[in-house]
């Protein structure tokens, strides 16, 4: 559920941060920006030690491990399915002899 989604791009958010970095405070920066300081900490969690390219690759890079996740919970589906060419059925010795 997400909201409107993206209101800022990844270089406005890199420019927010390298103003809180260079000395501005969080309170100025947030009224200057539109931004609550919740905002803008998360983004410091998040992207503080990110460079604008690596930013930039960070979507393409969350959809390839999205990808990735759901082959390999495939293919954990299909190994952990007996199939029905494997599937016997079990009978003991004595039975068999009978």
């Amino acid at each position: 559920m997400h909201g409107k989604g993206k209101r800022y791009t990844e270089d406005q958010m890199l420019a927010v941060l390298e103003e809180i970095d260079s000395g501005a405070s969080i309170a100025s920066v947030a009224r200057a920006y539109g931004i609550v300081g919740q905002t803008i900490n998360r983004w410091r969690e998040k992207y503080a030690s990110m460079s604008g390219s690596e930013l930039a690759e960070l979507p393409a890079l969350q959809l390839e491990n999205q990808r990735l996740k759901r082959i390999v919970a495939r293919q954990a589906l299909e190994i952990g399915m007996p199939t029905r060419k494997w599937r016997r059925k079990m009978v003991s010795p004595v039975a068999r002899r009978t």
